[in-house]
């Protein structure tokens, strides 16, 4: 059991506020107007779950039940509050698309705003009940005048009965919860600041360690979980193939913008195959290519150019790919651009060697590093050997210089988050073994800045990365990315081919 600060019995605040939905440009509605409106509607068309999309209806749903109980093992007689989250604006009366709270789409495998999980101790196990809010329907006057949950204006909404029909797990309306909250006289554990209600509901909530607990059981990886992320690594394939053959088209237009017609290339895959991007891409021509997180994608393209894309559909579970490639956009490398490639790829196929059951996390980046100082080394860019400059005694002289030129860490564990398990504590995660089931990025690079004096002139403003999703194994690594090429003969093979292609969605 997880030590658990035990609080005196908690008072329930006041009830889960619900705002009108109205905003300042909004004409009045008379009460008389307003019941007339309400009348004569017939029953909404049947709306599919979006659960099911992503298996809610069986495999999945039997997934995030084993998710449950293994966190119910983990606090026996704790009441757990697990909220999805709330609705952030965007634009005053627009909001972002919702996106639930990672470890509450692990436990229910739903995604809906303001829903709270509660596993409440029984026996020597936990029952679980989800709490969904009601949206107004045909008869309510807010049908039509609450346009943050009014269905008329975001859609039918699924019922508690047609929600709990599809994830295999009891549904109630949301403003059952105070009251089921007040049942439970022993210690209760909830995140703070995922939802303010949950945050007014239980005041005296012990601030615990119930968001590491999840995170670390979240970094073993089930068959289901792992067949999520294979469907992403390969629409996220397809999506790429989309850009490479979007290429000369850009060009053929003179190449204005063209990181930006690219990036919305790989988007429009990521919305017909999945939920939507991972993550913003990045899609860096040029010098843009070495700046790490080059989100802009407003630059032009040249055809002498690399194209660094690092690029992840998330499915429907919202299971994410992470995978980066670096190709020449004329379809040719230059001697220099092949020469600091091989770099990187003999770099990264020396770090997925490293990935297996029971090795280090940083096993894959210091591989991954070592090959690289060594070819800064003998490329006389890094004064100091790779043994020097990789040194554990970071007051070596000369010690992490290489640093200057690859910048990031190697590797990150994946999942529902691109950067996966991010509260597990570091002895279970960077300082820790990796285990069966995880799946982490190998993406090593070179980042030659446009302003370095240490390099070449010709390699100033070449940025190269290469990035797959490694699933760990008792035996050999898996890459769940590799149907896409890595070699550079294989890549630009491959560019050519999909270029010829026809368009197809």
């Amino acid at each position: 059991m997880t030590d658990v600060a035990q609080p005196s019995q908690h008072e329930i605040a006041e009830p889960l506020s619900e705002d009108e939905g109205t905003t300042s440009h909004d004409i009045p509605l008379p009460e008389g107007l307003a019941r007339a409106i309400a009348e004569n509607w017939t029953a909404p068309p049947p709306m599919p779950h979006p659960a099911g999309r992503h298996g809610g209806e069986s495999d999945g749903a039997a997934t995030f039940g084993r998710h449950r109980e293994s966190l119910s093992q983990a606090f026996p007689g704790v009441q757990l509050v697990i909220p999805a989250g709330r609705l952030k604006v965007r634009a005053n009366d627009t909001d972002y698309a919702f996106r639930a709270w990672s470890a509450f789409t692990w436990l229910t495998g739903e995604t809906v705003e303001g829903a709270v999980l509660v596993l409440a101790p029984e026996g020597d196990s936990h029952t679980a009940t989800l709490y969904v809010r009601e949206y107004a329907g045909p008869g309510q006057p807010a049908y039509f005048t609450n346009r943050v949950y009014g269905a008329l204006w975001v859609g039918n909404v699924p019922t508690p009965a047609q929600t709990e029909a599809v994830l295999g797990i009891r549904v109630r309306p949301l403003t059952d919860l105070p009251a089921a909250l007040k049942r439970h006289g022993g210690a209760t554990l909830a995140p703070r600041g995922v939802d303010p209600d949950v945050d007014r509901l239980l005041p005296g909530a012990a601030p615990g360690t119930l968001e590491q607990v999840v995170d670390e059981l979240r970094l073993t990886k089930d068959d289901w979980e792992v067949a999520q992320l294979q469907l992403a690594c390969d629409a996220t394939i397809d999506g790429f193939a989309d850009v490479a053959a979007e290429i000369p088209n850009v060009l053929a237009a003179g190449g204005r913008r063209g990181e930006r017609w690219l990036e919305g290339t790989f988007w429009r895959r990521a919305r017909m195959s999945g939920n939507d991007v991972g993550y913003s891409s990045i899609v860096g021509a040029g010098r843009h290519a070495t700046t790490l997180h080059w989100w802009r994608n407003d630059g032009d393209l040249q055809p002498h150019e690399l194209l660094l894309a690092d690029m992840g559909v998330e499915v429907d579970s919202l299971y994410t790919a992470d995978v980066t490639r670096t190709m020449p956009v004329s379809g040719e490398w230059t001697t220099t651009q092949r020469k600091l490639y091989d770099a990187v790829l003999e770099a990264q196929n020396a770090g997925i060697a490293e990935v297996k059951a029971g090795a280090d996390f940083l096993a894959a980046h210091n591989a991954a590093t070592w090959v690289l100082a060594d070819h800064l080394h003998h490329w006389g860019v890094l004064p100091v050997t790779a043994a020097v400059s990789c040194a554990e005694d970071v007051e070596a002289p000369g010690a992490g210089l290489h640093r200057r030129y690859t910048l990031h860490g190697v590797s990150h564990m994946l999942g529902i988050d691109v950067h996966d398990c991010a509260a597990a504590r570091d002895e279970t995660y960077r300082s820790g073994p990796l285990g069966a089931g995880y799946v982490l990025t190998v993406e090593p690079g070179l980042y030659f800045q446009p302003n370095d004096l240490t390099v070449p002139a010709e390699w100033r403003g070449i940025g190269i990365r290469i990035e797959d999703d490694i699933l760990v194994t008792d035996g050999a690594p898996v890459n769940l990315s590799g149907a896409l090429p890595r070699h550079p003969d294989e890549l630009t093979a491959w560019m050519r081919e999909v270029q010829a292609r026809p368009v197809t969605p």
